[in-house]
């Protein structure tokens, strides 16, 4: 089932692994929907650290995926593969991808696409598959963050960051956030951290001890905050590593984890199976979606870019100074 769509779509490629001036704005063949997916007209996609490091030659695309950064769009579906029944021709959707998200048309596993929450952009639903499916997954699944427990949150004015504060809130826990300056830190408090701790005035792990230690921790600093972490950790805490801003290369003692029976994970949602991610979309519906709805959580969006300037975006990503999401738009 389809609708007559043009055979030639505008895209974002690379000229190979560099900076953001790799970036440049080409022409390509659409994608075809394969059994299970959908085509989406691409209306925004959101901009996110994979992208940094595949850009940078650090992070390959899975087999079959496309080689176009973009993982996570929102949009409207206008082709329709086999066994992709839930959807129609016209449904607004936002979606996760395996790549491919930097262009007018994407085609997408139908089971990782999520309904437009109602009364959201699309502008603003394109912020929210990448983080909202890998915090989910990490702390809510992995971590099984429950009401009550401490939740410390490295860079909590980023879009993972955010996104972990907005949850952990809604879900009951105590969330402690750290960031710098104070602009970023007066954002943490007001989308709810119970404690922001700016990390360059107070030590983290003072803080954080003096409160009880974290039963979750997640961090995307990596380098001299690993160690900090163990420090920090409750007895049998679990501690969640999705990036490593300042190195992943680092002497530590391990004592801490055998002492205190902590879980130190981490991981990479894109190779994750199609299936998990799926439950994963499914439980986003049913337990997020309302409070989206709500009002109660809120995609966070802090630039857009029209999808010619992505390299703009990406320089803006890596400066550090970006609270919330960066997405590019195309309509």
């Amino acid at each position: 089932m389809t609708q007559k769509l043009p055979q030639q779509m505008q895209a974002i490629e690379m000229s190979g692994a560099g900076g953001p001036d790799v970036l440049r704005l080409t022409t390509r063949p659409l994608p075809t929907p394969a059994a299970g997916e959908v085509l989406i007209k691409v209306a925004a996609a959101g901009v996110n650290g994979p992208d940094m490091m595949q850009r940078k030659g650090l992070y390959p695309p899975p087999a079959g995926a496309s080689d176009l950064l973009g993982l996570e769009i929102a949009g409207e579906v206008v082709a329709i593969g086999a066994n992709a029944a839930r959807w129609k021709i016209g449904d607004r959707v936002c979606a996760l991808t395996n790549g491919g998200g930097y262009a007018e048309y994407c085609a997408v596993d139908a089971q990782h696409c999520l309904p437009l929450p109602s009364g959201i952009s699309l502008t603003d639903a394109a912020g929210v598959p990448e983080t909202f499916f890998t915090v989910w997954s990490n702390v809510f699944i992995g971590a099984r963050l429950a009401s009550g427990e401490t939740f410390l949150v490295h860079g909590g004015a980023g879009g993972i960051g955010s996104t972990c504060i907005q949850l952990g809130k809604a879900f009951g826990a105590k969330v402690i956030a750290t960031d710098s300056p104070a602009e970023r830190c007066k954002f943490c408090s007001d989308l709810g951290a119970d404690r922001v701790i700016d990390y360059r005035a107070e030590d983290f792990v003072d803080v954080v001890r003096q409160a009880g230690g974290a039963d979750v921790i997640l961090d995307i600093v990596g380098g001299p905050n690993i160690e900090k972490n163990l420090k920090a950790a409750s007895p049998d805490a679990r501690l969640i590593q999705l990036a490593f801003g300042q190195g992943s290369k680092v002497e530590i003692n391990l004592m801490p984890i055998m002492l205190k029976r902590l879980t130190y994970t981490g991981s990479t949602l894109r190779t994750r199976p199609a299936a998990f991610k799926a439950r994963v979309a499914r439980e986003l519906e049913e337990r997020v979606w309302p409070l989206i709805v709500s009002k109660q959580i809120k995609p966070v969006v802090h630039a857009t870019f029209p999808l010619a300037e992505a390299a703009k975006a990406h320089a803006l990503m890596e400066s550090s100074t970006h609270i919330g999401k960066i997405v590019l738009t195309l309509a």
